[in-house]
């Protein structure tokens, strides 16, 4: 069995009382002495810190490293302005979802950030643009910490002055303590907030900085789920994987009008032609948010059913759990687009079905900074 790897961070959440676990082969905090629904509320109404080191982190370089990055990426890379930042999936040759990530344009250069699962494979991935000139850099010297919440934008302008001018999606450089930090605004929570980018000697002195100011307090992966769950985020690996394509998976969106069928720069990336002809004739069965009924949350591998008995299974959780904002469970499945929210499925728990009602997503409405 491999060594877990450990953040910079790893010694901190020790001494903060961390419950520490595994999690893509990195030793991570699950949850703190608060506990995961109270870190969950906290950063709803406050400021959560979160060490997200673990993900993969990736810069390319070349005069054409965002049209490069199009042949792999069904998004408009090459639109991308300076400081801007966007959401987009790696693309099997069959039109399933190999991952997703974040890439942002810093000038002279792209960075991306990639799920910790999957970065080896992601990085392999995009050594196929080496051919094309493109120079592949994993980064392996900076942590990565989410501040998230309504108040992330004042604590961190005390450390950061400037930060409260940047939009949902921009990223900017700022400097501390004699350092260069890369600062984007987004996260994975639906609040408002920033992921930082920080040389790893420096990462303990700037999560302690952010720790000590009022409001803001550490956040595991417990809650880190449940909010990204609660804004309908999907989480690879279960609402989305190789199996599953992009209309499948809700996430059409991210796929611009220009890349589809009839745009400007349309296809050219794997899988091309299944997705966009999906896309055009509109999924069968596509990502849906489900509230079941009473208190009982339905989690992953819940199966889904049309009627209360009787015939097969039309689908299965893919993400659920307890959504303390919401105060009642909370799931996701990919079930037959024909259904509408406010309709009635059931889940069979324990050999008995409860009604669930199909819900529009995102259950928590997000309080991005546009």
């Amino acid at each position: 069995m491999a060594e877990l790897k450990r953040t910079p961070l790893y010694d901190l959440h020790v001494a903060l009382g961390a419950k520490l676990v595994p999690f893509a082969g990195w030793e991570m905090p699950v949850q703190y002495p608060m506990g995961v629904l109270n870190e969950h509320l906290h950063t709803r109404a406050h400021a959560g810190l979160f060490d997200v080191s673990h993900m993969g982190q990736v810069i390319l370089r070349g005069p054409d490293a965002a049209r490069a990055l199009e042949t792999l990426v069904p998004a408009d890379v090459v639109g991308l302005a300076a400081g801007r930042q966007r959401y987009g999936l790696f693309t099997a040759p069959d039109g399933g979802i190999l991952d997703d990530l974040m890439f942002a344009n810093k000038g002279d250069h792209l960075y991306l950030v990639v799920n910790a699962a999957c970065a080896e494979q992601d990085i392999a991935h995009l050594r196929r643009l080496e051919a094309l000139g493109i120079e592949v850099l994993p980064v392996t010297d900076r942590a990565l910490l989410a501040l998230q919440g309504p108040e992330a934008e004042a604590v961190l302008a005390r450390l950061l002055p400037g930060v409260g001018a940047m939009r949902f999606m921009d990223v900017a450089e700022f400097d501390w303590r004699g350092v260069r930090l890369w600062v984007s605004r987004s996260g994975y929570t639906g609040e408002d907030g920033f992921e930082i980018v920080v040389p790893q000697g420096l990462a303990v002195e700037l999560a302690q900085a952010l720790l000590d100011q009022p409001g803001v307090a550490p956040i595991g992966l417990g809650a880190r789920d449940s909010l990204r769950l609660e804004a309908g985020l999907p989480l690879y690996g279960h609402d989305m994987d190789a199996a599953t394509t992009p209309g499948a998976a809700g996430l059409g969106r991210s796929i611009p009008k220009l890349r589809r069928q009839g745009g400007a720069r349309a296809g050219g990336f794997p899988g091309a032609d299944t997705v966009l002809a999906e896309l055009a004739a509109g999924p069968a069965r596509v990502r849906m948010g489900l509230c079941p009924e009473g208190r009982a949350p339905i989690r992953d591998g819940v199966e889904i059913f049309a009627a209360p008995e009787g015939g097969a299974a039309i689908g299965t959780v893919c993400s659920g759990g307890f959504g303390p904002s919401v105060g009642g469970p909370v799931a996701m499945a990919i079930l037959p687009s024909d259904l509408a929210p406010g309709a009635t499925v059931w889940a069979e728990l324990r050999g008995r079905r409860i009604p669930v009602a199909i819900a529009a997503l995102p259950f928590h409405q997000p309080g991005y900074k546009r």
